[in-house]
This record gives structure tokens, sequence and C-alpha cells, in this order.
């Protein structure tokens, strides 16, 4: 990533434009029940006649079935994301670029996770996204990583570095991916609001107002992942600072509580606007419905921030989130039918609005 000139004005006007015409392209609930109900090759034709038409032309000659898909899927994403930073301006750009150090998180979760599990290179590679701000070298370093140690000290003089430091004598103790994955959850997001101005503007406050309610979200995601991980770690420590409603404190008492959780959602600043999404949340039956029951709430907010305020960075976001939801459900059906599930197993699995 390149830096720009936080000095220049920002073009709110010409970058949420180009949002919106992506956005209106991304697959939608029709797309979705067509695609559960294909073999990977209808999936791959059906891509073929869409905006995916170009990787899937470019790669067609060297990868088929699923593989075919999720490459296309990684390479229209990142060319997706290249193109925010290349048009955005000024303090947006600054706002996009931080943002977009999600896919460095989500690197080094995708390395320490394959070696977890004994994974090939190959497809441990083929599942990152070279969007973020490590270099290729670095990445190169991650991948060639012998152990889960190697990749903390690799990462030593990054962001991650002093988080993951202290997360790795947990995963040690417990053999729980959980305390290490957090850990680079919480150095992302408290990244993200690092150097904020005390006295903000209105483009600024929106940012932060964004990235408050994801962090909120995510801490109750993760709150939830430990206590259930059966790990013996304090549930405050992996806490993220800078949302809105919870100390960690009080995140560790209600991890083990999610009505209670879902309680505190609906009294909360979100619960007005969310009424109909937190309905599903308090429905799921388990730990994993109840993980895309939370996603599903995150994005009918970023959706609602997005309509309040249409010359912000939220729409960018809102689009980030939802081109991240394309990718998951599309990799999800097409590996699903590669697995033999039937349609209405695969619908269970995919996150929609």
């Amino acid at each position: 990533m390149s830096t720009a000139s936080s000095s220049s004005s920002s073009n709110y006007e010409y970058v949420t434009a180009r949002v919106r015409s992506r956005k209106a392209k991304l697959f939608d609930e029709d797309d979705y029940r067509q695609l559960t109900r294909m073999g990977t090759g209808e999936i791959a034709r059906f891509m073929e006649e869409s905006e995916y038409e170009e990787e899937m032309n470019d790669l067609g000659a060297r990868y088929s079935g699923v593989d075919l898909i999720e490459f296309a899927l990684n390479r229209n994403r990142a060319k997706h994301f290249e193109d925010l930073l290349r048009w955005a301006e000024g303090p947006l750009y600054d706002y996009v670029a931080r943002y977009l150090r999600r896919f460095d998180a989500w690197n080094v979760k995708t390395v320490i996770r394959g070696l977890s599990s004994e994974a090939d290179r190959e497809d441990i590679e083929a599942d990152l996204v070279r969007t973020g701000e490590f270099s290729g070298s670095l990445t190169d370093r991650l991948l060639e990583a012998g152990s889960i140690e190697e990749v903390v000290e690799v990462l030593d003089h990054t962001a991650f570095g002093p988080a993951l430091e202290d997360a790795l004598d947990d995963y040690e103790e417990s053999g729980q991916l959980v305390p290490i994955e957090n850990a680079v959850d919480r150095a992302y997001y408290e990244s993200l609001l690092e150097n904020m101005p005390a006295e903000t503007d209105r483009a600024t406050s929106l940012y932060i107002e964004f990235l408050r309610a994801e962090i909120d979200f995510r801490n109750v995601r993760n709150a939830l992942r430990l206590a259930r991980s059966g790990a013996s770690v304090d549930v405050g420590e992996y806490f993220i600072g800078g949302g809105r409603l919870f100390s960690a404190e009080e995140i560790d008492g209600l991890a083990g509580n999610t009505n209670e959780l879902i309680a505190r959602l609906r009294d909360s600043v979100y619960g007005e606007r969310l009424a109909g999404p937190l309905d599903d949340l308090e429905n799921a039956e388990s730990l994993i419905g109840f993980e895309r029951a939370l996603e599903e709430v995150l994005l009918a907010y970023s959706n609602r921030l997005s309509q309040l305020y249409p010359l912000s960075v939220c729409p960018v976001f809102s689009y980030v989130l939802a081109k991240e939801r394309e990718v998951r459900n599309v990799r999800a059906i097409a590996r699903g039918r590669e697995a033999g599930l039937d349609a209405e197993e695969i619908e269970n699995e995919l996150v929609v609005l």
C-alpha cells in the first residue's frame, strides 16, 4: 500500500458512487439459491457470466472445480479492494488503508490454522489475500515458518508482535488456537483507532463509530469462542478496547450467558435499528449459528449507517463487508456441493440479508 497525503481533501462523492455501482453487482439471495442447486462445473459457468468473468477466463487453463472457483474469488476480491485504494484520496485513503489491514490479520490466522492442521504450503497460500500492508517478502516468510512459534518470531516487529507474544503461553498451555487468533484480532482493531485526533470532524467521527460497532460485535464473538473452547484463560484478557458497549470485566461475566448478551444488545445504541437481526441472533441454536447471526447483525448495521450517511466512509466499509460475505458464501457453496451436501444444508451455512 502506498501512502496518500492526509492534507488533501477526501473525494467521497466519487468513491461512494463507484462503491454503490460495485455493490449492486454482488450476488443476491436469488443467486445464492440458484448456486446451491448447481454442481461445481455449473457454478464455474455461472461465475463466468458474472463480474468474475475475467478471473475465471485467466485461471481456467490452470485450475478446475473448487480450486478454480476459490482462486477466482480471491483474485477478484483483491482487485476490487486495491481499486478502493486507487480511487480514494486524502483522509479517506488513510481510513480505507487502515481498514484493509484486516487482510494482514486474515493472513496471519490462515498461516497459523494451516500449521495447526498440518496443511500443505500450497493449500495455505491459496487462502491468503494479498491486499493488506504486509510486503510480499514478509508474507513469504510466514509461509516458510515451520511452527506457530516461528510465526510469532517473524511478526515480532509488526503491530501483531506484542499481542502474539503475550498469547503464546496461553496457546502452549491450552493447545487451543483461540488465544492466538483473538490476539491477532485485538492487535488489528486496536491499531485502527491509534493516533485519532482528540477533536474529530464528522468524517472521522463516522469512521470511529463504524469501527466501534465492529469491535463490539467482535468482542461478543471472541468471548463466546473463548468461553466454549474449554481453554482456561481469562476472557477479559483478550478484550478489544475501543467499543461502546462493554468493559473487559463485563464481557468476561457475560461470555457464558448468550441471553444476557442479546438483552444488552437490544438495550444498546444498536437495538432500535437491529430488531430483526437480533431476533435471528436470539433464535440461533448453536455457536456457529450464533456467530453467523452476529455477522448478519453487523452487516445490517453497516448498511444502515451507509443509508444514513451516504457521503462518508461508511458505504466503503459496508461494501468491504458485503464483498467478504459474497466470497465466503460462494466458497461455502462450492465446497458444500463438492462434499455432497444438499441445498438446504448449504443454505444453512450462508450469511444473507
